[in-house]
């Protein structure tokens, strides 16, 4: 008899928890969740391993609100009491997402921690003080070692997709930041795989873990529906589009970001508005297109792997790889991004004849038995898969108004302008009232500069002496009165270039050369006469100069002391300074006390 908890109450969350949930619409715990709360909710470290999708977010974000309830802690500054760490940006923004409300719920505060945007945000909400931290490993070392982030009063540690943290290198960062926590505090780890070193953090830093996996390979795979269709280069993007085109949210993948960028234009070119999702967009572009995606502006995302984790959109229908990824586990981390918690979902890979080794690999690999068609624009299979009328329409203008909110946009949440501060008193522009039509350019009327009058600068006075540079008193420009230039007289129109008179420079009389004298006549050279008639070169006024020294009996002396030479400046005078102005955080004082937020 099946006597395992049916709900979130019955596995001992907390009301307020329960009552937010409902809210949502969510009543009954998934498998992973009822496998791994109440273990967690006990104190014990936990390891978790369950497919993208299966609700493991949950798993960790229920126990860990309610453990800090229960523990009865004060929030404090620069101190948070639990830390979850993300590999992505769009991971940590995902786990905010769901973790804020239910934080809100038993009056915590919650801060997300990444790279890409500016350190004062992040900063500040250290300083006010918070309960959980959602972080990237990269940006939370530097906050750490500048002194923001204190961890000696975390209660619970994290570690969420930690083999998707080991495939990009941040597992030396993971250890340092462990390091850092009590050792009896609890840790909760989430992990797909435990290979590429994450074995040896489970045995270095869980205590006696207990391990939770739910949904096998088949299991998981059930809800969706693969296809391997073999295309040529020649229609590969047709049927791409064609899939796209018709109703519902698509998500492309491609191995590079010269593709995605490639595709995307493609697509928008053709009438179907996409956006894309790669490393070289900045936070900012990368967070308003997936709210493009989210909000319905658009219906298709082209990305790269870096979609394939900790991207949360719902109700994906279509999943296809233009490009097939290197390694099986890739594709079915991109894979699913549809079918998630339980709903049916359909994959498509687009396999040239280059290919065809390489995807049956991944499929064994993976796991799966794909449908294997040959496919051209306009077979029934398109419209099987994807059913409804292609829909072809202009890309949105996804550029927010000056003006408006920008939830996440920038270098760090932008601060909010104090409207109640002085200064310009910016007025909605509807009391302006109707301004009028207003003329062309060529029909204003040209007004004249010279009815303003002359300008006046015949009141200056004296001067008097005038005293040496260091001994002037500073005086404001505007004193010195205007500058006098109307005593010169009009001049009169100047004539054209064209009807000036040419004078000709013979008129203005020969050069006077004519008093020298005649010369003579000039011999040649070995005719002249000697100038011995010069005399003697006069050096003779001199005066003796007495006996001279040996170079070892002259006094040395420094060139320094020569009139008129200024001191050395040597390398050691540079008086410039020389502290670095990083773009990292700055240190925060150790003597500081911290207070209670």
């Amino acid at each position: 008899m099946d006597i395992s908890p049916s709900t979130f109450a019955d596995l001992g969350v907390p009301a307020p928890l329960v009552d937010e949930l409902a809210r949502q619409g969510i009543t009954a715990p998934f498998p992973i969740q009822q496998a791994t709360i109440a273990d967690a909710l006990s104190g014990r470290d936990t390891l978790g391993r369950g497919r993208t999708g299966s609700g493991k977010t949950l798993a960790f974000c229920l126990p860990l609100l309610t453990r800090l309830h229960q523990s009865g802690g004060r929030r404090e500054r620069f101190r948070p009491r639990a830390v979850i760490l993300v590999p992505t940006r769009e991971l940590a923004n995902q786990v905010c997402d769901v973790l804020t409300p239910l934080a809100d719920a038993l009056d915590m505060r919650t801060a997300v921690v990444y790279g890409g945007v500016s350190y004062n945000g992040q900063i500040n909400a250290m300083r006010s003080g918070v309960d959980i931290v959602v972080a990237c490993p990269g940006r939370f070392i530097d906050l750490m070692e500048s002194g923001q982030i204190e961890l000696d009063a975390v209660e619970v540690t994290v570690l969420d997709e930690a083999d998707h943290m080991a495939e990009l290198g941040f597992l030396e960062h993971v250890t340092r930041i462990l390091d850092k926590t009590p050792r009896d505090g609890q840790r909760l780890l989430f992990s797909a795989t435990l290979d590429r070193g994450i074995d040896k953090l489970v045995r270095k830093y869980l205590q006696n873990p207990v391990t939770h996996e739910v949904e096998s390979n088949e299991e998981s795979e059930a809800a969706m529906t693969h296809y391997f269709f073999n295309v040529n280069q020649g229609n590969r993007f047709d049927v791409i589009s064609d899939l796209c085109a018709a109703p519902g949210r698509s998500l492309v993948f491609t191995r590079t970001k010269h593709g995605a960028r490639k595709l995307t234009a493609a697509l928008v070119q053709a009438g179907i508005p996409s956006v894309e999702l790669h490393g070289d967009l900045s936070q900012a572009v990368r967070a308003r297109n997936l709210a493009a995606l989210s909000s319905g502006k658009v219906d298709t995302l082209v990305a790269t792997d870096i979609a394939a984790r900790g991207i949360h959109v719902d109700d994906i229908a279509l999943v296809i790889h233009a490009d097939p990824p290197e390694e099986h586990k890739a594709f079915l981390h991109r894979s699913g991004r549809t079918a998630r918690a339980g709903a049916e979902g359909t994959v498509i890979t687009m396999v040239t004849e280059n290919m065809r080794r390489h995807v049956k690999r991944l499929a064994r690999d993976a796991g799966i038995d794909p449908i294997s068609k040959t496919v051209t624009v306009g077979d029934e299979i398109l419209t099987e898969i994807a059913p409804g009328e292609r829909q072809h329409r202009e890309m949105p203008n996804l550029e927010e108004r000056r003006g408006q909110n920008r939830q996440g946009q920038g270098r760090g949440a932008p601060r909010q302008r104090n409207r109640n501060r002085g200064g310009s008193d910016f007025r909605d522009r509807d009391d302006r009232g109707p301004r009028g039509p207003r003329p062309e350019r060529g029909d204003r009327p040209f007004r004249d500069r010279d009815d303003r009058g002359p300008r006046q600068f015949d009141d200056r006075g004296p001067r008097g002496p005038r005293p040496e540079r260091g001994d002037r008193p500073f005086r404001d420009r505007d004193d010195r009165g205007p500058r006098q230039f109307d005593d010169r007289g009009p001049r009169g129109p100047r004539p054209e270039r064209g009807d000036r008179p040419f004078r000709d420079r013979d008129d203005r009389g020969p050069r006077q050369f004519d008093d020298r004298g005649p010369r003579g006549p000039r011999g040649d050279r070995n005719d002249r006469p000697a100038r011995d008639d010069r005399g003697p070169r006069q050096f003779d006024d001199r005066g003796p100069r007495g006996p001279r020294p040996e170079r070892s009996d002259r006094p040395f002396g420094d060139r320094d002391s020569r009139p008129g030479r200024g001191p050395s400046r040597g390398k050691g005078t540079d008086t410039r300074g020389s502290a670095s102005r990083g773009s990292g955080p700055r240190q925060r004082s150790a003597k500081r006390p911290a207070r209670s937020a």
